[in-house]
This record gives C-alpha cells, sequence and structure tokens, in this order.
C-alpha cells in the first residue's frame, strides 16, 4: 500500500525539541516533500518543503531559524526538527508528497498526505 506513515506525536513544554518524521511505505521517496500544520481555529499551512533529491529546503518564514526539516534517502524518511517550541506551534501535523513550487506552502498541489499528528505546547 502507497502511503506515508507519520510518528513523533507528543506533548512538551514551550522552549522543548520534538522531532517528526514522515516515511514513505510502498513507494520510494524521491521528489519532494512538504511538512504542514493547523493550528485549532485556523487555517492550515505550510512550514517546509524539501526536494528528497537535492536536500534543497524551502521554509516558511514563522519557523526559519527553530525549525529544521531533513532527509535520509536510505530509511526513505523525511524528519523535522523543531526546536524551542512555542504554544502557537500546537495544531495537526501533516506532510505530503508534492512540488517545492513557488506556491508550495498552500499545498495544492500535494496529492498524498498523512493523517495528521497532534502536537501540543503547552505549560
Amino acid at each position: 500500500q502507497v502511503q506515508l506513515v507519520e510518528s513523533g506525536r507528543g506533548s512538551v513544554q514551550p522552549g522543548e525539541s520534538l522531532t517528526l518524521s514522515c516515511r514513505a511505505s510502498g513507494f520510494t521517496l524521491d521528489y519532494a516533500i512538504g511538512w504542514f500544520r493547523q493550528p485549532p481555529g485556523k487555517e492550515r499551512e505550510g512550514i517546509s518543503c524539501i526536494s528528497v533529491s537535492s536536500g534543497t529546503t524551502h521554509y516558511a518564514d514563522f519557523v526559519k531559524g527553530r525549525f529544521t526539516t531533513s532527509r535520509d534517502k536510505a530509511k526513505n524518511t523525511v524528519y523535522l526538527q523543531m526546536n524551542n517550541l512555542k504554544p502557537e506551534d500546537t495544531g495537526v501535523y501533516y506532510c505530503a508528497t508534492g512540488p517545492c513550487w513557488r506556491n508550495w506552502s498552500d499545498g495544492t498541489d500535494f496529492s498524498l498526505w498523512t493523517q495528521g499528528t497532534h502536537v501540543t505546547v503547552s505549560s
């Protein structure tokens, strides 16, 4: 079955770190993966987009310097490392396959999505 498997769900305190992983199952990651999130009561927003082949990554301005996206081609997995988490980072996090085109952050060109994982940042 072709799917993306996401893991790393958790509740953390402000200032802590958390890493999410997105593993491809049933196919080889060779194009690009985007990370997205949807805060409670808000619209979905793009976090980052990484080209699996080159490693080139685009980030949304609101996470630059705190979040890092990386990939491990041998493990067919992409990671989202989140540092210095803030309460406003709370939300449901998704990864999806799609192109890192100029409009990547709106997610409209992304096809295969995970069901999402909850991240809660609270003291």
